[in-house]
């Protein structure tokens, strides 16, 4: 039987946060081994993959103004067809961009701007709650107008994406002219782009939400947030089903939490969901209604030599099955990795992406850039995987392949140009396409990559929005 979670309150926030800074707290205050940070500034440099035989051209460049902090981009999402773009910043704001085909080229045309949340105040917590995008979803279109689901920390808003004509009446009688009747006549205008509200999913998380998935069905969702995995239904905004409780019956006993949840692309009754011990568990919903480690399947990959910072980079900040539904991608700070559904060991392929950092763990925990998330996308046929890195880096893998490049985008990067792949190392960039570990820029992150149709790729730093081009 399902368990009802539409008006059940969870213990403070706070006691979650304080428990999971507590941990963090508890390595800072160890004394780091000093033969570590010795061998990681002695460490010679990963050894170069090869490079993938692919050319990557920039098509496409979208906000490239003034960098907000509310115009930072937070989510983006194409829709099952590929020509509808969502793209949500920190402000609360929904940018949709429509492919068009201008001279038989691909291009992304900005349809419509609405406002999807505004900042708002739990007067019971005397907490405020942003009005940042964390996550936005398309629901699978069964007729003309478009669906999609937006959530910021705490609710979850259905919008209709859609055209409405401008309506005017005309022919109206002339009240000085009484023996003059006639029938007033509505005219239609042009019409425009609208988003109207349908309905808001709240108050079943007393945490932040981290990830919203829909289902093949096209009648149910996941919500999730740091201890617990809700079910909806799309039609009824009232109450949601528990799916996952990780919450302890002593919130002393909390040791990890929910990092991301997404739903199998096939399979109805199929999900996964990751967690900060860089564990990930897939979970069938028809043996049990409420899944939990006895009723899933555990991939986990325990690495040979635990350092100093094992337990932080090892939290898993993205998911995601590939379209074929075989494959599992996972990404955490240093590495993706990938994995067979029939194989839980161990991962069928790994790709270094962070490799180059690790001899600066130390300064990244000290501005917490270590707590940084990186998406993990892939390609249309599964034979590309992409995630994100600083300084405006992409790092593109092959399956099946030991190749990989990372190419940069410049902040001055022109339509149609060519990139180069990109070689990080640990000393002085002495070569020209060559990147020095000390010269990136931390704060110019790409953390959301997505494939579209025609080996396009999309990429997003910081308040822009690049469209790339994989031949």
């Amino acid at each position: 039987m399902l368990h009802s979670t539409s008006s059940e309150h969870f213990a403070d926030r706070s006691v979650v946060e304080g428990l999971i800074f507590k941990m963090m707290d508890t390595i800072q205050q160890q004394d780091p081994p000093q033969h570590e940070y010795l061998f990681a500034q002695l460490k010679e440099p990963p050894r170069s993959q090869p490079q993938l035989d692919a050319k990557v051209v920039c098509t496409e460049v979208h906000g490239s103004g003034e960098c907000l902090d509310t115009s930072v981009i937070s989510s983006m999402e194409l829709n099952g067809g590929r020509d509808f773009l969502a793209v949500g910043d920190r402000g609360g704001k929904i940018t949709v961009y429509r492919e068009e085909y201008v001279n038989k080229r691909s291009k992304f045309i900005e349809y419509l701007v609405f406002q999807s949340h505004d900042p708002e105040f739990d007067y019971l917590k005397s907490l405020e709650i942003e009005e940042k995008i964390n996550q936005i979803k398309w629901v699978p279109r069964s007729y003309h107008d478009r669906f999609l689901l937006s959530a910021n920390d705490k609710t979850v808003k259905l919008w209709r994406v859609g055209e409405m004509a401008s309506r005017s009446v005309e022919n109206l009688n002339d009240v000085n002219n009484p023996n003059h009747l006639a029938l007033p006549r509505v005219k239609f205008g042009t019409s425009r782009p609208v988003a109207c509200f349908r309905r808001a999913y709240a108050n079943a998380h007393a945490y932040h939400i981290n990830s919203i998935s829909v289902n093949t069905d096209q009648e149910t969702f996941l919500t999730s947030d740091d201890l617990r995995i809700n079910l909806w239904n799309l039609e009824r905004n009232k109450e949601s089903f528990l799916a996952v409780d990780m919450k302890p019956e002593n919130m002393e006993d909390l040791t990890e939490v929910i990092t991301s949840s997404v739903f199998h692309p096939t399979q109805c009754n199929v999900f996964a969901y990751s967690s900060s011990k860089g564990i990930t568990r897939m979970c069938d919903m028809r043996v049990s209604a409420v899944c939990d480690n006895k009723n899933s399947k555990v991939f986990q990959d325990i690495p040979a030599n635990r350092g100093y910072f094992s337990e932080v980079i090892s939290s898993i900040c993205s998911l995601q099955f590939s379209n074929s539904g075989r494959y599992l991608a996972t990404r955490d700070f240093m590495m993706v990795k990938i994995w067979d559904l029939t194989m839980e060991r161990t991962p069928v392929q790994i790709i270094p992406v962070h490799e180059h950092l690790h001899c600066k763990l130390g300064d990244l925990y000290e501005n917490d850039s270590i707590f940084d998330k990186f998406s993990v996308s892939w390609s249309d046929r599964d034979d590309y995987i992409s995630t994100g890195s600083y300084d405006g880096l992409v790092c593109l893998a092959q399956r099946n392949s030991t190749r990989s490049s990372i190419y940069a985008i410049s902040r001055d990067v022109s339509k149609n140009q060519v990139l180069k792949p990109k070689t990080v190392v640990s000393g002085p960039a002495e070569k020209r396409h060559s990147v020095s570990v000390e010269a990136l820029d931390l704060d110019r992150k790409v953390g959301l990559t997505q494939w579209g149709s025609d080996n396009l790729l999309l990429a997003a730093a910081n308040s822009s929005m690049y469209v790339l081009t994989v031949k």
